[in-house]
C-alpha cells in the first residue's frame, strides 16, 4: 500500500513538532560577550546567535539575567544558593525558520548594587557571576547559554580597596548574603562583603575587617564592620567625583580609627 507524498510530508511535520515539544530538533543557543569585563552601572553587549534546529519554532522572547551565588543564613550552617538578580529581554517575539541561523544584539545595564567579582585584573576569591540566557518556545523556556562576567571595581571603589591594601590588609575572602542592611539605600536582595585580616597596627583592637559597598549612581555607602557581626559598625558615604581629590589612604585610616574608638568608648 502505498502512502500519498502530501499525506506523508504532513505526518513528517507532525512528527517534527512532536519531537518539537520534547526538546528534539530545537534550536542551539550561543551568548557572544563582546567583552567579559564590566562595571557597577554600565554596559555588557553582545549577541545571541540562534541557528534553527529540524523544524520552525516561533520564539515568543529572549532574556538575559544575572546569576551568582549567596549565602542565606539560617539554622545552625549558612545555604548557599544560585539565583538570579536581574532580568532584561531583549528580544520579542521572533520565527526562526528550519536551519537558518539568526543574531540577536543585545545590551544589558548593570544595576549600580551589583557585587565586585575582580579586582586587579584577577577574579575575587569566592565571588561567581554570569548572564543567563533564556529562549521561550510554545510556553516552555530553554535556559541556554551561560557566560562569566568580570564586575570591577567603580574608581572611587578602586580607590577604597587600595587604601585598604596600602595600610597592610590581607584580602580574606568575599562572599555575598542574603538579607538587607538597616538605613541602607540597598535595592537588591543580598549585600557583598569583602573580609579582610586587620593590618599590625590595629590587631590590638580589631581580628577582622568586613568592607560593604552599597553602590547609587551619585554615591557609595562605605560599611566597615569588625570581626563579629554587632561588634562595631562604621558607615560613610562618598560621592564618585572625590575618586581623584582625596587621599584615600589616610581617608580610610582615619575612618578605621574612628569606628575603634567609638567601638572602644562604648565598651567594645
Amino acid at each position: 500500500m502505498q502512502v500519498h507524498p502530501a499525506l506523508m510530508e504532513e505526518k513528517d511535520v507532525v512528527f517534527k513538532r512532536m519531537l518539537g515539544a520534547f526538546g528534539v530538533g530545537g534550536p542551539t543557543v550561543d551568548t557572544v560577550l563582546s567583552n567579559p569585563d564590566a562595571y557597577p552601572g554600565g554596559l555588557v553587549s553582545g549577541e545571541v546567535n540562534l541557528t534553527g534546529g529540524g523544524h520552525d519554532v516561533d520564539i515568543e522572547h529572549i532574556t538575559l539575567a544575572l546569576v551568582t551565588r549567596m549565602e542565606v543564613e539560617g539554622g545552625e550552617y549558612g545555604e548557599v544558593a544560585t539565583g538570579e538578580f536581574h532580568r532584561v529581554i531583549v528580544s520579542g517575539p521572533i520565527r526562526l525558520a528550519e536551519g537558518t541561523d539568526l543574531s540577536v544584539p543585545f545590551q544589558l545595564e548593570l544595576p549600580w548594587e551589583t557585587p565586585i567579582t575582580a579586582v586587579y585584573g584577577q577574579p575575587l576569591h569566592g565571588m561567581v557571576m554570569g548572564v543567563s540566557t533564556e529562549v521561550s518556545i510554545a510556553r516552555a523556556v530553554d535556559k541556554g547559554d551561560l557566560d562569566a562576567i568580570m564586575v570591577n571595581p567603580l574608581p572611587v571603589q578602586q580607590r577604597i580597596l587600595d587604601a585598604f591594601n596600602q595600610l597592610g590588609f590581607r584580602f580574606k575572602s568575599a562572599d555575598l548574603e542574603y538579607g538587607e542592611i538597616a538605613g541602607a539605600p540597598q535595592t537588591l536582595p543580598f549585600y557583598q562583603e569583602i573580609e579582610y585580616v586587620a593590618a599590625p597596627q590595629y590587631s590590638h583592637a580589631v581580628n577582622e575587617v568586613e568592607l560593604t559597598f552599597v553602590t547609587t549612581p551619585y554615591t557609595v555607602e562605605v560599611i566597615l564592620e569588625f570581626d563579629r557581626r554587632g561588634d562595631g559598625l562604621g558607615r560613610y558615604t562618598v560621592d564618585h567625583v572625590s575618586s581623584d581629590s582625596i587621599d584615600w589612604t589616610r581617608q580610610v585610616d582615619g575612618w578605621i580609627q574612628q569606628s575603634i574608638g567609638h567601638r572602644q568608648d562604648h565598651g567594645g
